[in-house]
C-alpha cells in the first residue's frame, strides 16, 4: 500500500465530494438504499438486463434504450411472463437494440430464473454469490461482481478504472481496496464503488487527482 487509511479517505472524499457537485448525487443515493434482503424478482431481471446490455459498452449509450427495452420485457414484471412471451420481447426489443446475443441472454436469464425459482435462487445468492452468477449467460469475472454490486451485495467490480487506480496505490486487488475506503468512511462497499467508477468516467486524470489530494493528506 502506497498511502495511510487516512489519506486514502481523503481522496476517496474528494472524488465522492467532486460527483456529487458534477450532479450524481443520486446515483450514490440509489446505490445506497439498495439491499439484498429488499431485492425482488423484477429488480433481479431489471439489473441483470442492464448489466448484460452495458457489456463492453459505455452506461451512457446503454441509458438511452433502457427504457423502451425495459417495455419490450413487460417492465421485468416476472421471469414467468418474459418466456412465455420470448417471441415477442425478443423481436420488439431487436428493433431498439441490434444485438441478438444480449437480447437472447436477457431471456436466459429470465428462463433461468423462471426454472429455479425466485426464492430459492435468492436463497442460493446469500452463500454463493459469484459462482452462481457465472454460470448466468453473459456473466464474468467483471459482471458477476458488477450485478452482485448493483443487487446490493458487499462487492465492488474489478472493472479497468478502479483496476488501475487500486493498483496505483498498491493494492493487487479492486475488493481489498473499496474494503479499506469502506472501512474508514463507513460507506457501504458498493457505495465506494460507484463514486471511484462515476469519478474515472468524469475526469481523464482520475488516478492522478485521487494520488495528489492523497499525497497532500499525507504530508499534513
Amino acid at each position: 500500500m502506497l498511502t495511510d487509511q487516512f489519506s486514502l479517505l481523503k481522496g476517496y472524499e474528494f472524488a465522492r465530494n467532486y460527483i456529487v457537485e458534477a450532479g450524481f448525487a443520486d446515483e450514490i443515493e440509489w446505490q445506497r438504499n439498495v439491499r439484498f434482503e429488499d431485492i425482488e424478482e423484477s429488480d433481479f431481471l431489471r439489473e441483470s438486463a442492464w448489466v448484460i446490455l452495458c457489456t463492453g459498452m459505455k452506461e451512457s449509450v446503454i441509458r438511452r434504450y433502457f427504457k423502451d427495452i425495459t417495455f419490450c420485457f413487460f417492465e421485468w414484471e416476472s421471469a414467468e411472463k418474459i418466456v412465455r412471451m420470448k417471441e415477442h420481447c425478443v423481436e420488439s426489443a431487436l428493433e431498439i437494440f441490434n444485438n441478438w446475443r444480449k437480447i437472447n441472454a436477457i431471456v436466459e436469464t429470465a428462463q433461468r430464473v423462471f426454472d429455479i425459482g425466485f426464492n430459492k435462487l435468492k436463497t442460493i445468492l446469500r452463500d454463493k454469490t459469484i459462482e452462481v452468477l457465472l454460470s448466468f449467460p453473459f456473466m464474468g469475472k467483471v459482471t458477476s461482481y458488477h450485478l452482485a454490486k448493483n443487487l446490493g451485495l458487499p462487492v465492488a467490480k474489478a472493472d479497468r478504472h478502479l483496476s488501475r487506480l487500486a493498483n496505483s496505490l498498491g493494492y493487487a486487488n479492486v475488493q481489498e481496496f473499496c474494503a479499506d475506503i469502506s472501512k474508514e468512511s463507513k460507506e457501504p462497499i458498493p457505495v465506494v464503488d460507484i463514486v471511484l467508477w462515476r469519478f474515472a468516467t468524469l475526469r481523464r486524470d482520475y488516478i492522478c487527482a485521487f494520488l495528489s489530494i492523497s499525497r497532500q493528506a499525507k504530508e499534513r
